[in-house]
């Protein structure tokens, strides 16, 4: 599955479980949305893009701990128009 941020910086999945291009973990899937390794929502997913939303920030899940991984080349692609913010991910 290839996703990406709202502005399309790429994003890695394997399972349930959320990479930054460099392979940091960012957080794990459940249902639409994203959880950091904190609990705390990371953003929501929409067709291929993750973003964030305000208005479903104080949503809290439980915390979880996952090994980093190898990056990615994947290229950027362009920006959605989608409602939301672009989500505070690292490179």
């Amino acid at each position: 599955m290839d996703l990406y941020t709202k502005n399309g910086r790429p994003l890695q999945v394997s399972g349930n479980i959320f990479y930054s291009k460099s392979g940091k973990v960012v957080g794990r899937i459940q249902g639409e949305k994203v959880f950091g390794t904190n609990g705390r929502y990371v953003g929501t997913i929409v067709n291929d893009r993750l973003v964030y939303r305000s208005t479903q920030s104080a949503t809290i899940n439980s915390s979880f701990t996952a090994a980093n991984r190898a990056g990615t080349a994947r290229a950027s692609m362009i920006g959605s128009a989608i409602w939301g913010e672009e989500p505070d991910i690292p490179d």
